[in-house]
């Protein structure tokens, strides 16, 4: 399938901050999304107090949510203002300190200890740095990571997991040719090709 202008075209991280910024931010769902909820058990599979990672986290409301069920969630986010309105608007303490490993990262970690939030790029993470994880929620990180990076994004990602990881995977269809991305359009059958 055709994935028409898209496969060059490069969203930068200052495109990305600009956004937050300016309030741009039509991603971002205030009441959760409705496929989480619909799938939880096969993100969960019977399984409780798992360590759940969210790629491109943004201030998603569903890192409480599962926080609030007894997991243990950590994101990661270049937007270090999604980050603290994610805290604010859930009037969650948190406190704040550098990365050993990766300059001018932060971490973000709510007070009760179970919400850990990365203020850096993906790919300067590694399992040394965050560990691995149960399961991942990736809504709208796959179809925001640049065509060009897919590969390297997968690749990490694959080796963030646990043996019996469970990944949510949530991508949009539509024709690539009429709109520029991001959201960006993955065909399934390079999904496939990309996690195996």
């Amino acid at each position: 399938s055709d994935v028409g202008s898209q496969k060059e075209r490069v969203v930068t991280e200052e495109e990305w901050l600009q956004k937050w910024e300016m309030g741009n931010i039509g991603f971002h769902k205030e009441q959760g999304h409705p496929l989480l909820q619909k799938y939880l058990h096969v993100l969960l599979n019977g399984r409780s107090g798992l360590r759940i990672f969210f790629p491109l986290c943004g201030k998603a409301v569903e890192m409480k949510w599962l926080a609030d069920m007894g997991h243990s969630v950590v994101g990661v986010e270049v937007s270090e203002q999604a980050l603290k309105e994610f805290f604010a608007e859930h009037s969650l303490p948190y406190c704040e300190e550098p990365v050993p490993g990766i300059s001018g990262a932060k971490k973000l970690q709510s007070t009760s200890g179970n919400i850990s939030l990365y203020c850096c790029s993906i790919y300067d993470l590694s399992s040394s740095i965050v560990g691995k994880f149960d399961g991942v929620w990736d809504r709208g990180a796959l179809v925001a990571v640049n065509p060009c990076d897919r590969q390297r994004y997968v690749s990490l990602m694959i080796t963030l997991m646990e043996k019996n990881s469970s990944y949510l995977l949530v991508t949009v269809s539509y024709d690539p040719n009429k709109h520029k991305g991001p959201p960006f359009y993955v065909p399934e059958s390079e999904i496939k090709s990309l996690f195996g």
